[in-house]
């Protein structure tokens, strides 16, 4: 599916098992500022997809990731939108390329839903970690969508050539907070903030090398490396080494080495200790993924039965995206192949309508950077051109019907009326809400008494109305207005409720775009006394409720 820089593809195993076999697919998780984007980019230095690495900073002047390509990312330093990143590795001592795709996440916490949507489309996930500041918030959320789906997690413990905590400090943090056994295959060498190389570890704890990385001009180009027995390494670090590989000794006196059961039972999480800004660290988590992460496996379908994927071509939607292009103005919905082989302009039937659905435009799609898709194989996302009628959780399949679990909406805490301008321009008004709703942007709830013209947006974060207006504006040329309003959580609720909340003050029924009745609360004493005074009343929490 994709080429080495050279243009070369490398020779690849022949038949589906051995495509799957070959494959690891992630996303990296972490509190906004963790440094995703920037390890994103290294990872795509390291697999020589680009020469030269930026990194994300709101300044003028700065450099932005490719992979940030809204406005508002750029300016903000922020990664509002998930991109999808395929590439070949060759691992050390293999002579095959093992095929990674990475699915970079929003890290803000106000798009923490579209993350949601990315974790059912992997099978690994990175946790990063700032050296600093440790298990911050939306990690910590992050951390529990994956534990609830079942993902296994390596943990990246990043910018270690600033300043921060000490190594086993960060460690103990998050078995204690999070319940999870870190088991470092690598420990750094040197304090946070001197950071000199890594000592990667063997059975018991003993150091078997010590790699020591020498820095390049602002972190632009892969940092080069020197492997040194550990003799060598103490007789040139001296007390930094020795603090190493003592700390190597005592973490296998506690039993923190790794287990592969263990890990992929979600019980542990391996360790690796980096600067992705200076793009230390980041070939040892590539060497991690491909020895480590699991290859495609089956997936219940809507019933509970397991799609292998052996089976014939079926596919989960995890994110709908327009505008990526402004020249075409088109809309890419991103699929998860979870079983068969995928050929470009094979027919294939969506679930959730019964009708079919042509691929002739299939990519990959990095940032605005585009290629055609020809075959793809369990674990590839794919991008699927102008699919009007696919909607995050839809499925697409060939043969014998199968359909897999829709993904659930967060629970909004933020709501707003929006209204065009102008009077002249309800048509694109319109248009424009129906399509940013079937892309999860926000939810669209209405009702009667508010009417089409002036449609309540749903967000989990206001950030995500921001991101509504800006897109109002530039694709669709209309300009709005938005009055926030004073609710605060939603439950769902069903129609012999309705009429009685719809009398209650401080509440508002609606019907989202899905067919959901959604009561709105002012606050949760509110609700509570709703509750108490009206105990027969359906009023059930949507996922990840806060309160």
């Amino acid at each position: 599916m994709s080429a080495s820089p050279e243009g070369v593809v490398a020779p690849a195993p022949r038949g589906l098992p051995a495509e799957v076999a070959r494959r690891r697919t992630f996303a990296v998780i972490s509190h906004p500022d963790a440094g995703k984007s920037t390890l994103t980019e290294a990872l795509a230095l390291h697999a020589r997809m680009i020469s030269e690495a930026g990194a994300i900073h709101g300044k003028a002047g700065r450099k932005s990731t490719v992979s940030d390509w809204m406005e508002m990312e750029k300016a903000r330093g922020i990664s509002v939108s998930s991109t999808a990143l395929q590439f070949n590795y060759r691992a050390a001592g293999s002579d095959v390329d093992s095929v990674i795709n990475l699915v970079d996440t929003p890290g803000h916490s106000d798009f923490s839903e579209d993350t949601y949507r990315v974790l059912t489309a992997v099978d690994a996930a990175v946790m990063l970690i700032d050296a600093a500041k440790g298990l911050e918030p939306q990690t910590l959320k992050l951390f529990q969508v994956c534990r609830h789906r079942g993902i296994p997690v390596i943990t990246v413990i990043n910018k270690w050539d600033r300043p921060g905590r000490a190594p086993l400090e960060l460690l103990d943090e998050i078995d204690e907070r999070i319940g999870l056994t870190p088991t470092p295959l690598f420990l750094p060498v040197g304090i946070a903030g001197d950071f000199r190389g890594l000592l990667r570890r063997g059975p018991d704890g003993v150091p078997l090398e010590y790699i020591h990385f020498t820095r390049t001009a602002g972190g632009a180009t892969i940092a080069p490396e020197e492997s040194l027995t550990p003799e060598s390494a103490e007789a040139r670090e001296g007390e930094p080494w020795n603090t190493a590989a003592e700390e190597s000794e005592l973490l296998s006196a506690t039993g923190q080495d790794h287990d592969q059961e263990l890990f992929l039972a979600g019980q542990t999480s391996p360790v690796i200790y980096a600067s992705a800004m200076l793009n230390f660290g980041v070939r040892q988590l590539l060497e991690t993924l491909v020895a480590l992460a699991p290859a495609p496996g089956a997936r219940p379908d809507l019933a509970g039965k397991p799609r292998e994927t052996g089976d014939p071509f079926s596919a989960v939607v995890f994110k709908v995206q327009a505008g990526m292009d402004a020249a075409h103005r088109d809309r890419l919905a991103f699929m998860r192949i979870v079983s068969g082989e995928f050929e470009r302009g094979m027919v294939v039937t969506h679930a959730q309508t019964g009708r079919p659905f042509a691929t002739k435009y299939a990519l990959t799609v990095f940032g605005r950077e585009r290629a055609t898709v020809d075959i793809a194989y369990p674990g590839d996302v794919v991008g699927l051109v102008n699919a009007t009628a696919l909607a995050p959780g839809h499925t697409l399949f060939v043969d014998k019907k199968v359909e897999f679990p829709p993904i659930p909406s967060f629970a909004p805490e933020h709501f707003a009326v929006l209204r065009a301008r102008s009077a002249g321009k309800y048509k694109q008004f319109r248009k424009a809400i129906d399509q940013l709703d079937s892309e999860g942007v926000v939810q669209v709830l209405r009702n009667d008494l508010r009417g089409d013209a002036s449609p309540v947006l749903a967000a989990v974060g206001p950030m995500q109305f921001e991101v509504v207006t800006a897109r109002m504006l530039t694709e669709f040329n209309v300009e709005t207005t938005m009055e926030h309003l004073g609710y605060t959580l939603a439950r769902r609720t069903d129609a012999a409720s309705a009429d009685v909340l719809g009398r209650q003050r401080g509440v508002e029924v609606f019907t989202r775009s899905d067919g959901a009745l959604l009561a709105l609360f002012s606050d949760k004493w509110r609700l509570q006394y709703i509750e108490k005074e009206h105990p027969a009343l359906t009023l059930e929490p949507l996922v990840a409720t806060a309160d």
